[in-house]
């Protein structure tokens, strides 16, 4: 017999907390990337361009502007990376995704010449009822960036949901 939602839930609850093991980024931080970054995007910031100027600031070097960080955080996309860790399954009675939200958070600056590496985490499962499905699965992981020193400089928190269709809905007798 197949499981309910709840039974499910219960199973999945356990993954909270999960981990994957860090990831070293492939490339440390570098000048270049980020100006061309800063160039493609129109953001003329002398901290995040201008070596001269940086050094006169509290942070005495060149700075990554936020948004950038994650991309010297794990192996990147080319060339393709192998065998890299991943969180456990969650099982769930729907076989629907929809990507939510990604909530950022910067907690120390990046500057060039750190490597950065990343893990990723199960921080809560849920049961949400949404429209279409009263008992949605909501899932939210987070991506933990830190530095060579092991600091911790940035986190996302994504929020997902899986959910069934209408037809799973009443053929479990949930509508």
């Amino acid at each position: 017999m197949a499981k309910t939602p709840e039974e499910m839930l219960v199973e999945a609850r356990k993954l909270i907390g999960a981990e994957t093991k860090p990831v070293q980024g492939r490339y440390p931080v570098e000048y270049d990337p980020i100006r061309r970054y800063c160039h493609m995007t129109d953001d003329i910031n002398p901290l995040f361009l201008d070596p001269e100027y940086a050094k006169k600031t509290k942070h005495r070097e060149v700075v990554c502007p936020p948004l950038m960080v994650a991309n010297f955080a794990g192996p990147g996309i080319w060339p393709p990376a192998t065998d890299l860790p991943a969180l456990p399954p969650v099982i769930t009675p729907g076989d629907r995704n929809i990507n939510l939200t990604t909530e950022y958070e910067f907690l120390k600056p990046v500057k060039v010449g750190d490597r950065l590496s990343v893990k990723s985490r199960i921080a809560d499962i849920y049961i949400k009822a949404i429209r279409l499905d009263p008992k949605a699965f909501w899932t939210e992981t987070e991506r933990i960036i830190t530095n060579q020193n092991g600091d911790v400089v940035a986190k996302t928190r994504n929020t997902g949901l899986r959910h069934r269709t209408p037809e799973q809905v009443k053929a479990a007798g949930d509508a």
